[in-house]
């Protein structure tokens, strides 16, 4: 007797019931008798053929065999969930590894109380002592001057710093 391998990536393998129908096909094609039979016991003449039972029970058939056709080796009936799972999705997908959304809360009262005075402290302003109205003039002096080589420079935390080289006065 030989054996074969199957590789793991191939679990989509539907196996052929009758000539080149699967399963998901056969139960398309057969559903349809039995709603067709149920119509026929439910709606009124009871037991009895009419012409509106025979139209809907087409329709539902036709509608079943259509959705039973193979295209790319998937029926329609599983392209149209494909499709229908893709337009029913979110349309934005908003990520933010900061949001504390199905994490543990493991912070006590006393952690809360200090690390709030902490951050009230953070968050006030560090005032600057203003320059004298000279130093001022001179600073925005040596700012227009086409000689003087100015930089701004960011530090890693976010900080300013205002470089003056090589300022030559002028005389």
């Amino acid at each position: 007797m030989r054996t074969t391998v199957v590789p793991a990536q191939v679990t989509t393998v539907e196996d052929r019931i009758m000539g080149s129908l699967g399963f998901s096909q056969l139960a398309l094609i057969v559903i349809p008798v039995f709603v067709g039979a149920g119509i026929f016991i439910i709606f009124p003449p009871v037991m009895h053929g009419s012409l509106y039972k025979y139209v809907i029970s087409a329709t539902f058939a036709l509608i079943m065999g259509i959705l039973a056709i193979r295209i790319k080796g998937k029926i329609i009936l599983l392209w149209l969930v494909t499709i229908l799972r893709y337009n029913l999705r979110p349309q934005f997908y908003l990520f933010n590894k900061n949001t504390e959304m199905h994490r543990n809360n493991y912070r006590s009262a006393k952690q809360t109380s200090e690390e709030d005075a902490t951050e009230a402290v953070a968050r006030q302003m560090i005032s600057m002592p203003k320059l004298a109205f000279q130093d001022s003039a001179r600073v925005l002096e040596a700012i227009q001057n086409q000689n003087s080589n100015l930089r701004f420079e960011t530090t890693k935390k976010g900080g300013l710093r205002v470089r003056f080289t090589e300022v030559k006065e002028q005389n």
